[in-house]
This record gives structure tokens, C-alpha cells and sequence, in this order.
């Protein structure tokens, strides 16, 4: 194994080291010295461990320092956290008790319009509860006195500022002094009033109880109180999720954008539903939608792996004002409180059950990688050929193809493990297809898919919704991934097939010489486009990753031998696409393969103006610092569950950031304890993200 392979070498290790260790110092008031010399001595004893088979990666060795590690590389940082939901119990506080006052309940109910607490207004809401699907929610117009709500939104737009926060599931702003209304500071009291008001009618027992008997959830907490406030600006969102953390029982937002003017469906936040293909798993279009109002409030029983929604992205250059928090089941000393109640409903919570064997049987595509035949392997570490060069050359940059620049790459990879390629296609071939593609993006015939049922084969939608969404194509047959019984059948019936890209890359081609061009121009334009002839080229370039000539390029760049691949085409569409943080799939198999993936990405995004990261579609790589997290807030006293999902305070975790381009390769030897994500491609966007991604389970050379 070489060391070089996860340590950046042992000179530049070192002297990596010796600067963290300064920054340690500083931050811990001690020695330099003593920090770097505990250091030397663990990475020393590392370098036995290596030669023993064993590796300890550099990341574990810094959080053993301090719990920080030590980037790869980062391009453009960005401060940013992981929010796919993965909460322990260590991470449920202990609650503050915030008992309301016997005064405070009695003035509560006037805050309230009259006929929240009249019974006809009563049944006709239960009702309302009853019918509504997916699964049962509701709102109430006119909620509060509008005085008071205007009072309120006021309030807080004059004195609370608000940051922007971001993870790979939400864009919204907060407020950095005030992460939660639930333990209010003296000083914030007097500078509102009204906001106190309306949190105290909120967890009044007389709203609490209407909330209770129309959801028939049970009882709710009078001492357990979780709201905060969230600014959704232009190319706001949050992704798809069930809100199962904790003793939550009841989810509400409360809508203030401005009173004086409607809010229309064309602004976009809107809160939508998700229906579930099973229990888990969501499917990947909303079936209800709710657009905000002024003095609006919805809310919905939530429910382990049932109770799927998101806030879709604000289009319009609006400010979309809430106050958002949950209802939790009775603590202790609470009134309807039953012990082990909230301990059986924790057990059920979906951000426990998200990785289970069984629901990734709803996972596509699927992280299986193709076995390539052992023939093949043998010839990648031979030399390359005048007519592998020929063909590499048909489609590469002729210098990537020089001895020195394989050199220079090898070089580069070996220490970093890790290796960006500008202009990776040479300029014939890169000039032509981005000019196809601008065209097929400004003119597509039809309307670029933006449902499930749109989308056509070759074509396909990686599923489900609470994990990733994009369109690809893997080369294989259709599926049918539509319903439960499909997809099990799917399962079950599941045939081991090889990749073919140039089978699909002919089906395309002999698809755009059938097309009818008067009957297309007929119902568009002239320019009108169909996705054949670009589509055909993706697969072109897909072949040229399963290719020999391309396995000894790799090889000479890495010196790793690929055994097993996965290539894909993906695009990811403005206003729809992403794919939340994941580690790489562990494969059962009696091979022994490197902890990790050798990984390709080939940036095709033919748009411009992607550099500043604010249209999302940047692929970023974070080290998975779970159990740090975990160890730092235990104990701590906060409330604030209200933190869908935390930003982090520093970037220390990201160790690589690449935004969308064109026709730039990244090589990155990711293992286990690296997590990856592509960010929600905006509305605003000027276009879909393309790329062509492949995955390589291997062998070291040095192993063998």
C-alpha cells in the first residue's frame, strides 16, 4: 500500500501538520511543541499501521488532535453542514420548561380571531383534517388578530437579524440571535411584545387542546415549546423530509409575508406533501400544495416515514416570513403525560431507519458496480498502444496523452489522492458538443420533464425523493419504478445486466433520424430540439469510460487497478435536482477491495456564471464528523431541536468544492469516512448541470 496513497506524503504531511498543530496551539494556549510532537508520534505510528495492512486515514488522526481535519483540497470554501437527517439520541437535549402562567392563559384566547374556538368552525376544520391526503394536515385562514400578526412581522423585521445558512437540504436565512422564541432574553421581550403574544396564544392550552381533538393526535405539551422564525428570500428551500426528531407530535408554520399584498402560487414556497410508495419512502412528486398566506397557518400529525413535505424554492424576489415550530408529546408533569410514550415514539423515527437494507431496495440507481472481465483487467497495466492513443485522442485532450503530462498527473494524485483536469476533451470535439448543447438547452422539444411520468427511456429518475432526484441514464433496460409492487418485483425478478452505452447511443441516433421535423415544427418552432442527438453523444463519452484505452490511461494516472465499474449520465435540471450527502456504498463481496471508491466526474455543464455557487449544482466533499457532533452537544442545554438540520460553525469538514463547468475531470480517491453531495440546482439557474460520473472499486498495485 502506499503511503503516499492517504497521507499526502510524509514530507508535506509533516509540514501540514506542523502548521494545524500552530493553529491548535493557539486556539488551546499551549505549546506548539507539545502539540506537533503527540502528533508526529501518532502519524509515525500510523505509518506501522500502513505497513501491518491497517490505515489510519489523516481525517482521524487531526480529530484525535482536536477533532478538525485535514482538507484535500477546497476550491471556493463555503461554510456548510450535513442535513440529511441522521440524529442520534444523544442529541436530544434535555427540555427547558417554559409552563405558561394561569394569566397568560387567560389572556391568550383574545389573541385569537373568535371563531377558532366556536365548535361549528371546530367540526368543519376536523373534517377538512379527515379528508386531506396524503396523509392528514390542515390550515386555518385568519388565524390571530391581524393587528397583532402585523405588529408581530413588524417587530421582527426591525430588530432580529437575519444569516443565510445553508446544508445540502435547505437555503434560508435565520435568525443568528435568535435560533429559537423559546427561552426569550429580557432585552428581546421589550423589543417584542407582539411576538411573545402570539407565542404565548400558540402553546396556549385552549389552541393546544382545538389542535389536539381536530388532528386527533393525542395530548401536546404545555411546557415543551419549539418555534423559531425563517426568512425564505429568492432561491430559498428546504428538501425533502418527515420532521421525525424527538417528542415532536404536531409541525406548524405560520405565514407572515406582507399583509397587504397576495402571496401567488407563482412566488413559489410553497409547502407541499408527498405521498409514500411504502412507509420510508417517499415518492418524487408533491400531491398537495399549499400556498402561504398572510395570518395562514398549517400543520400536519407527524409520523415516522409518512409525513413527507419540503418548502419549495421561492422564485420571486419576495420575502416569505414564518414562524415555524412543533407541538411534543406531554413531558413529565405535563398534563396527559405517559411514561415511555415519547422513548416508543423515538424508536420509530424515520432518521434512524434511513439506511436500512430494506429501504435501499427503493434506492435507483443502484450502487451496483459491473464485474469487468479479468482479461481486461490484465491489459490496464500494460503500456498504451499507438491505437489506444488514436482512440483516446478522438475524444481527449492530446496533451493528457503525453508521457510528461502522465507524469505530472500521477505525481499530483498520489500525494493528494485527489486531481482536477481543466479541458479534459480536446477542443474539436468539446466546441461542437457544448454548441449542441447550448442549442438543445435554449430549444428543447418537448418542455424539459419536470414530473416523473415525463421523463422517457432511455432516460431515467433516480429515486427517492428524500435522498436524491435527478435524471440519468446507466445504459441497462427500462424499470418500471412507479409503485411498491413494481419495484419489488423488479427486486426480486432483478437480472444481472452488462452496461451497453453503445446500444443506447443507437437507439438514440435511430430515434432522431425517425423524427418527424414538419410535426415538431409544426407544435414548436424551427429551432425545436429533441434530446436524441445530445443524448447519443453523453453515451459516446459514457463508452469512452468503459473503454481499455481509457482503463490504462487511468491506471498510469492512479496506479490503481479497476475491478468493478459504474458509469452514469446524469443531468440535473434547474428547480428539481440534488443529491444529499452520502458515504460511499459498502459492497458485500469475497474480493478484497480498497476502503473506498475511485471516483471520475466530467463536468458537461455548457452555461455560464456557475462560479459563485448561488444556483447551487457544486459537488462538495465533507469529512462526517457525526460523532464529534455528538460528543460536543451532549450535555448542553438548548432547546432548539427547532434546527431542522445545523449549520456548522466552521468549514473544516469540506475537503473538496468544484461548482459546475465545462469540460473539466475530477479523479478523487474517496473513502469511507468522506461524505458527498451535489447542492440543488435553483430556478433561477440558467440551466441544467450535466455530467458523466463513474465509480471504480480497485486494487493498489502495491497489494498485489
Amino acid at each position: 500500500m502506499r503511503r503516499c496513497k492517504f497521507f499526502s506524503g510524509v514530507r508535506n504531511f509533516h509540514l501540514t501538520l506542523f502548521h494545524r498543530c500552530r493553529r491548535i496551539a493557539e486556539i488551546r494556549r499551549t505549546s506548539v511543541v507539545t502539540c506537533f510532537l503527540s502528533a508526529f508520534i501518532a502519524f509515525n505510528h500510523s505509518l506501522i499501521l500502513v505497513k501491518s495492512g491497517r490505515r489510519l486515514k489523516a481525517a482521524t488522526l487531526f480529530k484525535k488532535i482536536k477533532g478538525m481535519t485535514a482538507p484535500m483540497q477546497s476550491v471556493n470554501k463555503r461554510k456548510h453542514t450535513v442535513g440529511n437527517g441522521k440524529v442520534t439520541k444523544k442529541q436530544h437535549r434535555p427540555a427547558i420548561s417554559l409552563q405558561q402562567t394561569p394569566e397568560e392563559e387567560k389572556k391568550a384566547k383574545a389573541y385569537f380571531q373568535p371563531k377558532i374556538f366556536q365548535q361549528k368552525y371546530e367540526t368543519s376544520l376536523k373534517h377538512q383534517i379527515d379528508t386531506s391526503g396524503p396523509y392528514h394536515w390542515g390550515s386555518i385562514s385568519d388565524l390571530f388578530n391581524d393587528e397583532l400578526l402585523r405588529n408581530v412581522r413588524k417587530e421582527i423585521l426591525e430588530n432580529i437579524h437575519f444569516t443565510k445558512k445553508e446544508t445540502d437540504i435547505y437555503k434560508v436565512f435565520q435568525s443568528g440571535d435568535l435560533a429559537n422564541l423559546s427561552a426569550l432574553s429580557e432585552d428581546l421581550k421589550k423589543k417584542l411584545p407582539s411576538l411573545c403574544k402570539v407565542r404565548s396564544g400558540l402553546y396556549s392550552k385552549a389552541f393546544r387542546n382545538v389542535i389536539s381533538r381536530v388532528t386527533g393526535c393525542g395530548d401536546l405539551s404545555g411546557s415543551k415549546m419549539d418555534i423559531s422564525i425563517h426568512l425564505y428570500n429568492r432561491t430559498c428551500h428546504l428538501l425533502t423530509h418527515d420532521d421525525v426528531i424527538g417528542s415532536r407530535r404536531i409541525s406548524y408554520i405560520l405565514y407572515m409575508p406582507d399583509p397587504d399584498k397576495e402571496w401567488k402560487p407563482s412566488y413559489g414556497g410553497a409547502l407541499r406533501l408527498f405521498d409514500s410508495i411504502v412507509p420510508n419512502v417517499p415518492e418524487s412528486d408533491p400531491v398537495a400544495k399549499l400556498t402561504p398566506q398572510f395570518n395562514q397557518i398549517a400543520f400536519f400529525h407527524v409520523q415516522p416515514g409518512v409525513s413527507f413535505h419540503d418548502v419549495e424554492e421561492v422564485t420571486a424576489t419576495k420575502q416569505r416570513l414564518s414562524l415555524q415550530g412543533w407541538f411534543h408529546i406531554p413531558q413529565p408533569k405535563d398534563e396527559g403525560y405517559i411514561p415511555g410514550e415519547q422513548e416508543r415514539t423515538e424508536a420509530k423515527s424515520t432518521l434512524e431507519l434511513l439506511e436500512t437494507r430494506e429501504l435501499r431496495e427503493y434506492d435507483f440507481p443502484k450502487f451496483e458496480l459491473s464485474r469487468i472481465p479479468e482479461p481486461v483487467v490484465d491489459q490496464f497495466s500494460l503500456d498504451l498502444k499507438k491505437q489506444d492513443i488514436e482512440y483516446l485522442a478522438k475524444f481527449m485532450n492530446p496533451v493528457l496523452l503525453t508521457q510528461e503530462s502522465l507524469n505530472k498527473l500521477q505525481q499530483t494524485f498520489s500525494d493528494s489522492s485527489v486531481v482536477d483536469i481543466v479541458s479534459f476533451l480536446n477542443d474539436s470535439y468539446a466546441g461542437a458538443f457544448r454548441k449542441e448543447l447550448k442549442h438543445f438547452e435554449l430549444n428543447e422539444y418537448p418542455h424539459m420533464p419536470s414530473k416523473q411520468s415525463e421523463i422517457e427511456f432511455p432516460w431515467k429518475l433516480a429515486i427517492p425523493s428524500h435522498k436524491r432526484r435527478y435524471m440519468y441514464m446507466d445504459g441497462t433496460s427500462q424499470q418500471d419504478i412507479t409503485t411498491s409492487a413494481s419495484i419489488a418485483k423488479l427486486n426480486e425478478t432483478y437480472p444481472h445486466e452488462e452496461p451497453n452505452f453503445e446500444l443506447t447511443a443507437d437507439m438514440f441516433r435511430m430515434k432522431e433520424q425517425s423524427e418527424n421535423r414538419k410535426e415538431i415544427e409544426s407544435k414548436a418552432d424551427k429551432d425545436a430540439t429533441t434530446c436524441n442527438s445530445v443524448s447519443a453523444k453523453l453515451c459516446d463519452l459514457s463508452a469512452l469510460f468503459k473503454s481499455i484505452a481509457f482503463g490504462k490511461w487511468l491506471y498510469r494516472v492512479t496506479q490503481l487497478k479497476a475491478l468493478r465499474q459504474q458509469i452514469l449520465v446524469r443531468r440535473f435540471r434547474p428547480g428539481h435536482d440534488f443529491i444529499l450527502a452520502t458515504k460511499p456504498d459498502k459492497i458485500e463481496s469475497e474480493e478484497s477491495f480498497l476502503d473506498g471508491v475511485l471516483e471520475a466526474t466530467l463536468n458537461l455543464t455548457p452555461t455560464t456564471g456557475w462560479e459563485a455557487g448561488e444556483w447551487g449544482a457544486y459537488e462538495l466533499c465533507m469529512i462526517d464528523e457525526t460523532d464529534d457532533k455528538e460528543a460536543k452537544d451532549e450535555g448542553r442545554l438548548n432547546e432548539d431541536e427547532a434546527a431542522i438540520y445545523r449549520s456548522s460553525e466552521t468549514d473544516e469538514s469540506v475537503v473538496y468544492e468544484s461548482q459546475a463547468c465545462w469540460n473539466k475531470l475530477c479523479l478523487m480517491f474517496r473513502d469511507s469516512s468522506v461524505m458527498k453531495f451535489v447542492k440543488y440546482i435553483s430556478y433561477d439557474a440558467p440551466g441544467s448541470r450535466y455530467d458523466i460520473t463513474a465509480s471504480w472499486l480497485c486494487k493498489d498495485e502495491d497489494d498485489e
